[in-house]
Formats: structure tokens, C-alpha cells, sequence
């Protein structure tokens, strides 16, 4: 059953900090029962997620040590797009840093929201197919090593928790009928 959605004025906003990639802001809301709420958010650029899957049906991964977890993590390639780019243009160039690859086929399957409690950022997932050779440099920043797992491992490696990235979880998922329908499953 579906409630009306709760209206929250905003009657202030604060930058509190300014980034390369994100903002943080306090926004003052005059909740629906009349009280004042401050909200922290990040405001985030939108993101992608991409599904490599070359002609031999293996699914592209990468290894990358991410800091504030403090771990190396398995993970579906992905980036943060440019401003003033489009989600698909984003994903067509970071698969491209990130794998060195290009798809010549890339459909999106997807989009859902990493953290709406606190953020804004959008993340746009697509089945990145027909992969040929095509690198971009690499984020100086970035020490990335690149893993191949087929279609049937790498569900299996969401399904026993052996992935900890929420965008790779919820982009196989999703693309579990565009694998049926290339006949990988």
C-alpha cells in the first residue's frame, strides 16, 4: 500500500565543503509534523557501473584497493561521470581506463540510487557486449589489476557473498535475463 509522500520544505542550505567529484551541504527541513531537521548530504555527480562480457562469455572484473574500507575489492568496472557527460559517454570511457576495452554494444539495464539517505548519487548500469581492445590511460590515482570470471561464476561469487560491492551485486542481478538472453545462462 502505497502512502502519500511526506513534503520537506527546506528553509536553508549550507555548502559545507566542496570537492573534485562531490559537495556537502546542510540543508534545514521543516519536517511534515512542523519540527526543524538538519540533513547532511553528499551531492554527488551521477555514476556508472558496466557489465563487460567478452565474446567467450566471461565477465570482466576488477581488483582495486579501496581506502576507506580498507580492502582490496572485487568489482564490476565503474566511474564517476564528467560534468556536462552522459551516462552512456561516461561508461563507454571508463570501461575503457579500466579494462582497456571498448563495447561496441552498450545497453543500459538499469539506474537506482547507492545511498539515498545521505546522497544524491545516481548510479546508471550497463551490459557492456562485443568488447575490442581500445585503452584510455588510467586515473593516476587508480592501481587497478583486471580478473575474468564466466557468467555462472560470477553469479556465484554474488550469491555466496564473495562480492562486497553493492553496484557489482545489484548490476548482476539485473543483468541475470540479458544473460539468458545471450544464451549464458
Amino acid at each position: 500500500m502505497e502512502r502519500k509522500q511526506d513534503i520537506h520544505k527546506v528553509l536553508r542550505t549550507e555548502i559545507l565543503y566542496r570537492g573534485p567529484v562531490f559537495d556537502v551541504r546542510k540543508d534545514d527541513i521543516k519536517l511534515p509534523n512542523g519540527k526543524i531537521s538538519q540533513i547532511n548530504i553528499i551531492d554527488h555527480r551521477d555514476a556508472v557501473t558496466m557489465i563487460p562480457v567478452d565474446n567467450l562469455g566471461m565477465v570482466w572484473f576488477i581488483r582495486q584497493y579501496r581506502h576507506p574500507v580498507k580492502k582490496v575489492l572485487l568489482e564490476l568496472p565503474a566511474g564517476v561521470t564528467e560534468a556536462g557527460e552522459s551516462p552512456k559517454l561516461g561508461a563507454q570511457r571508463e570501461i575503457r581506463e579500466e579494462i582497456g576495452m571498448s563495447a561496441r554494444k552498450l545497453k543500459r539495464i538499469g539506474g537506482f540510487y547507492l545511498a539515498p539517505g545521505y546522497s544524491t548519487e545516481y548510479m546508471h548500469v550497463y551490459l557492456a557486449t562485443d568488447l575490442h581492445p581500445d585503452p584510455l590511460p588510467g586515473d593516476e590515482d587508480e592501481f587497478i589489476s583486471v580478473v575474468k570470471f564466466s557468467v555462472k561464476e560470477s553469479l556465484s561469487l554474488a550469491e555466496t557473498g564473495q562480492l562486497q560491492d553493492s553496484k557489482s551485486l545489484v548490476a548482476l542481478f539485473w543483468a541475470r535475463s540479458e544473460f539468458k538472453k545471450l544464451g549464458l545462462i
